[in-house]
């Protein structure tokens, strides 16, 4: 160990046989040192350009500069094949302005000759037109809807009378001013548009109604309390599903009163349970699920969260390795690991190497998961049972060479180091990264449960935080209707406000008639 104080040359034996083992041992104890901190300037240079890649860097995981990579050092264990790509037709772009959809509605304003320019001709006869399209834009425009309930005197047969008001349900909500529609649009734009209430506010202003903040958020807390009832079935839908997929992403939430100080919040959570997978009609043939989104809203990430939802459902649940779901694989739910998850550390390595740095063995990994995702993008529309056969003719042998690949070169990494821990990962959850090769209505990845995410990261970026509990709650029920509604091409305004119209009256056993996938307009 090299010495923190200066060396007395007093100290130092005189005879040169000693003099060479204290020599020897200070050069070893320097080499430990040297090694000690190229380690640590490798990990500092790591988070380095982890941070530059999070803050200044893009968000895409393409990898595009690897397709020209070739390998410097022959390997004698199996080696990713080579990157190839079908190059479609070219296509050039058609010139002028687009088209504009055929489906907004027309509205004919006809141009012609005035007297004056007609009487300068002795015949003057009509043979077609010229049409040009000019988009416009009306703006939103707020009403108030009179309801006039009609009062009579009756009297029966024996003369008795009565006075009989005609009923009418002017708002969903009870004792409250505000019509399905405007309710609609408020929740619409907060959780889909991602409006927060106070800019909502100052754009009713500008329509020339104001409507507190309050009052804004009281409606929407109301009318996601009174949806809450469609819940139940939607449930239900998910675990009728052979595959759910789920993920979960923090919510800040403001701290209660009794709690930490004015102005502090808790990290709180957001599941995703989405229906997939295939099922087969009377025919035998295969149908897909429809898709549905089912939010719930938690105060922690404890692992009784997804055992609540999923209950006694038994089938395959595409997630992340999250421990919180492992009493559930325990008992008897088949996991299906992301493929993303582990491709996404290798990304990272690559992103972060000096340019101009010789290929390494993190972009031999990408280059195996960049044929594995090519098989996957060939037989994406095919039926499950032919996208088994697919993956176990193609994929399977693909998978093989590449643990035998990791098992190889895992030995000579570190472990703390990033390579070293994408091996790691990688190779323990193997199995669950490789369920899909055995169930063809699987996906390679958990990219549903993630693209579903990305309406709450986005409305949290403006919005900030949920105001209580309620609001949480109210948000995963909006959430999921919205995004299930979506999921199914269906635009969510006029689904909700049609629902919000129906609902009170709707029979209750019936609701499972107003989701998304059933949804038809009265």
């Amino acid at each position: 160990m090299l010495l923190a104080t200066p060396i007395d040359r007093a100290a130092l034996p005189d005879a040169v046989e000693p003099l060479k083992d204290l020599v020897v041992e200070f050069a070893q104890a320097l080499v430990a040192v040297r090694a000690q901190a190229d380690a640590q300037m490798a990990s500092l240079a790591a988070q380095l350009a982890e941070f530059k890649r999070r803050v200044f860097g893009p968000r895409t995981e393409a990898l595009d500069a690897l397709q020209p990579e070739l390998w410097q050092d022959a390997v004698e264990v199996p080696v990713p094949p080579d990157e190839h790509r079908e190059v479609a037709g070219h296509k050039r772009r058609r010139s002028g302005r687009p088209a504009i959809d055929a489906d907004v509605p027309r509205q004919r304003v006809e141009h012609d000759l005035s007297d004056q320019e007609k009487t300068q001709f002795r015949r003057v006869e009509r043979i077609g037109e010229e049409l040009s399209e000019m988009l416009e834009y009306t703006p939103a425009r707020l009403v108030v809807i009179q309801h006039a309930r009609l009062k009579y005197r009756c009297e029966d047969e024996r003369g008795m009378s009565t006075v009989r008001t005609a009923s009418a349900q002017a708002s969903p909500l009870p004792r409250s001013n505000a019509g399905a529609g405007l309710l609609a649009q408020v929740m619409v734009s907060k959780y889909q548009d991602h409006c927060p209430l106070a800019r909502q506010e100052r754009i009713f202003a500008r329509h020339g109604v104001r409507i507190a903040r309050q009052t804004l958020c009281d409606w929407a807390l109301s009318a996601a309390e009174l949806l809450q009832r469609l819940m139940a079935p939607l449930h239900r839908h998910v675990l009728a599903s052979p595959v759910i997929f789920t993920d979960d992403t923090t919510l800040a939430l403001k701290a209660p009163r009794d709690g930490p100080p004015r102005g502090r919040t808790i990290t709180a959570r957001l599941w995703v349970y989405l229906s997939g997978g295939w099922l087969t009609d009377e025919q035998g043939r295969w149908q897909k699920i429809a898709p549905a989104a089912l939010y719930d809203f938690t105060t922690d990430r404890s692992g009784t969260h997804p055992r609540r939802i999923l209950g006694a459902w038994r089938g395959l649940l595409q997630a992340d390795d999250f421990s919180g779901y492992a009493e559930s694989f325990r008992s008897g739910v088949t996991h299906a690991a992301c493929l993303v998850h582990a491709r996404r550390r290798f990304a990272k390595i690559v992103k972060d190497a000096p340019r101009g740095s010789p290929p390494g063995l993190a972009h031999e990994a990408m280059r195996f998961f960049g044929e594995v995702y090519r098989i996957e993008e060939e037989i994406r529309d095919d039926d499950p049972d032919e996208r088994r056969r697919q993956r176990q003719a193609r994929t399977l042998p693909l998978l093989q060479d590449m643990r035998c690949w990791l098992d190889h070169h895992a030995p000579t990494l570190l472990p703390k180091s990033p390579l070293g821990q994408a091996f790691g990962y990688t190779m323990s959850n193997w199995a669950a990264l490789t369920t899909f090769l055995e169930h063809g209505m699987l996906e390679a990845d958990n990219n549903t449960s993630e693209r579903a995410m990305r309406p709450v990261s986005v409305s949290r970026k403006n919005w900030l935080f949920a105001g209580s509990e309620r609001g949480g709650r109210a948000a995963a029920v909006v959430f999921s209707l919205v995004e299930t509604a979506r999921l199914n091409g269906i635009e969510p305004y006029a689904y909700l406000r049609d629902v919000l119209q129906r609902i009170n009256a709707h029979r209750q056993d019936r609701l499972e008639e107003l989701l998304p996938m059933h949804w038809k307009p009265a």
